[in-house]
């Protein structure tokens, strides 16, 4: 039986100086004072991502106005599960944590404080998310321990650039051929071969790269997931769900399952999939994403977000070298790359830990990030020097400032969005401007480089989401990777989805790599009824389930 953790007995004062110094740090993780009297928490995210300068000029310009700062770690060398299984084995933790995969271990290990019981006292916490969402961020012993960072949107819903997953392409691809359409996986896939014949360089004479895969770790998705979308299916993640039935399906043994890996499988034996699509890492995958060299391949935009700018620092833009989206199907029916509402994600976010000394301290410094004045900060910078005001009150950022935001050493010195702490999108309690700059239309179209913005206006569009189009939100039980990103080898259900995670990372690849394809996806389909996924597709709709009778008691 899991012990319920009192959070009072975590309450401490700002005591101690020692700070976390990263996973398996040596001192207990103490928030402190510096002598101007900011409180310094500290944070481990168990994602990538990169540090800002000690001396950040925004995050200081935010301590003078919240009396607080974080220093923020992020994963460096271990999967996330590897890196919180190391923290929760030593027993020491920062201050603000998101475990990412490895947040269920922290729960069950209990370092997290459980936050319900403060929740009304930070009216700007508190109101990120209605009764329902707070209601299904409850666990089991009845509390609540984590609050998602990129669930909220307020106000109006604002996007211009598509965050998820597409097929993407180069806008040289699409100049080349005058714009065509592209609506089947087919015309994706000929259109880059016929680029690729006819142009086999870049300007400079390097080789291009037609069609890459990112395999690395759980970025697999890259190809594993394709046909849900194919098939005109939202991202539950794990599954397809029948809108109509509210009955889970299973996406990996479908005709368009075998037709996509039969498509990837053609591709490869053409050479235009990239051999080192899967023993490449993460950090090469970007550094060739970054050069300019592959034409296409299917990621989501916040995954490969770093390459985008560095093709427009170096350049590559002037050679078309952008990445644009294509509404791709199996048979060109109607998509669902992108649906309205965004995703509640319940199974992860920021979490207080026990070795926090002031939790109260730690959740007035959120709650003050929320704010409209420290938001705006932290997503459009100082107004004069990252972005300027119009007579009407509209934000907008002229040429060079947005150049100057898109570079990684001015960031670093400049800039400060504490990325990984709770946020928002939508419109700004001015009524007026976006609550971040990608969902300023007027900003967002401005700001594109050309070769995007002549793409766009051949295809009709002035932003990413609307090269795709948009679908309402997909109904209560969305999105179902909510839950099985939580899942443990402790149910049957858990044991499959293990199970057949471990067999796509062996066998597709071999899938795609086969001389001959029929044999070699009869073997994998085996393989993958031996995992039993019969387990995982009912423990998924018993869940679907209970979202919807919970649904329904809110409503």
């Amino acid at each position: 039986m899991r012990r319920k953790v009192v959070a009072s007995v975590l309450i401490g004062t700002v005591l101690a100086a020692t700070l976390f110094t990263g996973c398996g740090g040596s001192g207990k993780s103490k928030s402190s004072s510096d002598e101007g009297g900011v409180k310094e928490f500290t944070a481990f995210f168990a994602v990538p991502g990169s540090e800002i300068n000690d001396d950040n000029e925004i995050q200081e310009l935010i301590a003078e106005k919240t009396g607080a700062k974080v220093k923020e770690t992020w994963l460096t060398g271990q999967t996330d599960v590897e890196a919180i299984g190391t923290m929760i084995a030593g027993g020491e933790y920062p201050d603000f944590i998101e475990g990412g995969n490895g947040t269920q271990q922290l729960y069950d290990a209990e370092a997290l404080v459980p936050l319900d019981d403060y929740l009304d006292d930070y009216p700007n916490i508190k109101n990120l998310f209605t009764d329902l969402e707070w209601e299904k961020l409850r666990q089991e012993d009845g509390h609540i321990y984590w609050i998602p960072q990129f669930s909220c949107i307020k106000g109006e819903e604002k996007v211009c650039t598509h965050n998820d997953e597409a097929f993407w392409i180069q806008a040289r691809v699409l100049k080349w051929a005058n714009y065509p359409e592209i609506k089947t996986m087919d015309d994706y896939f000929n259109l880059i071969e016929s680029y690729n014949e006819a142009n086999p360089t870049m300007e400079d004479g390097t080789e291009n790269i037609p069609y890459t895969i990112l395999c690395d770790d759980w970025r697999y998705f890259c190809l594993e997931n394709a046909p849900m979308f194919l098939d005109g299916y939202p991202n539950d993640g794990s599954c397809m769900v029948d809108p109509e039935t509210q009955k889970v399906m299973d996406y990996n043994t479908t005709d368009t399952a075998k037709a996509y890996f039969g498509k990837l499988n053609e591709e490869y034996k053409k050479g235009i999939v990239d051999p080192e699509s899967f023993t490449q890492s993460y950090d090469e995958y970007i550094s060739k994403l970054s050069s300019g060299r592959v034409l296409g391949m299917i990621d989501q935009w916040w995954d490969f977000l770093n390459a985008n700018d560095a093709i427009k620092q170096a350049g590559l833009d002037k050679q078309g070298c952008d990445y644009i989206p294509v509404p791709v199907t199996i048979d060109g029916r109607d998509n669902q790359w992108h649906n309205a509402g965004g995703a509640f994600n319940a199974s992860s976010g920021l979490a207080i830990t026990t070795s926090c000394e002031d939790v109260e301290g730690a959740l007035q410094f959120v709650n003050d990030l929320l704010s409209q004045e420290v938001h705006n900060l932290r997503f459009w910078g100082v107004e004069g020097k990252d972005y300027e005001v119009d007579e009407n009150g509209e934000f907008y950022r002229t040429p060079e400032e947005r150049m100057q935001v898109s570079d990684t050493a001015y960031k670093a010195s400049h800039m400060c969005s504490y990325s990984y702490l709770p946020q928002y999108t939508g419109t700004s309690e001015d009524g007026i401007n976006a609550n971040k700059p990608d969902g300023q239309a007027s900003e967002f179209f401005s700001g594109l480089n050309d070769d995007i913005k002549e793409a766009f206006e051949a295809y009709g569009a002035e932003t990413y989401v609307e090269m795709l189009g948009t679908n309402d939100a997909p109904g209560d039980w969305y999105p179902m990777w909510s839950y099985s990103n939580n899942f443990t080898t402790d149910t049957d259900g858990g044991v499959a989805w293990t199970k057949i995670g471990e067999l796509k990372h062996e066998k597709l690849p071999q899938v795609v790599m086969a001389k001959d394809f029929d044999g070699a996806w009869s073997e994998y389909m085996k393989a993958y009824s031996d995992c039993k996924p019969e387990d995982f597709i009912s423990e998924l709709q018993t869940e679907l389930d209970r979202r919807m009778e919970q649904a329904a008691q809110f409503k």
